[in-house]
């Protein structure tokens, strides 16, 4: 079903850049000098629909860059909660194995329920998230 929409959509998407390209298929000349714009020291020509297809690659690419780095203090800050989870974990791994040790010979100390009671396997709920 996947593969279905996937078709659906890539197949026009690539008729419609088909057509684009035959119809903006005339060459233009892209200049980078804007102080000589008769005889450019620095141009490129190129058919029209590659610069814009060109130029919007660009800009998915500076876009997807902007916020790849925009998002940096979540991705931080999402590595430094699962490392307080895992030493969270750990530590309550401790407790438990110190509580049934001490425990074996003392009923004033409850047991423990198994990990995960209620959650599934692994203490994960089920959105398979560490809890």
């Amino acid at each position: 079903m996947r593969k279905f929409f996937t078709a659906l959509i890539v197949i026009p998407l690539g008729l419609l850049f088909v057509v684009f390209a035959v119809a903006n298929r005339h060459f233009v000349t892209v200049s980078f000098d804007p102080f000589n714009s008769r005889d450019p020291s620095v141009s490129v020509t190129m058919p029209l629909f590659a610069v814009i297809i060109v130029v919007a690659i660009l800009g998915v690419v500076a876009g997807g860059t902007a916020t790849w780095f925009r998002q940096r203090h979540w991705r931080r800050a999402a590595r430094q909660r699962e490392a307080e989870a895992r030493q969270a974990q750990a530590q309550m791994a401790e407790f438990r194995a110190s509580a049934m040790t001490s425990s074996r010979g003392d009923s004033r100390f409850l047991a423990l329920p198994p990990q995960g009671i209620g959650y599934g396997a692994g203490g994960r709920d089920k959105h398979g998230a560490t809890l």
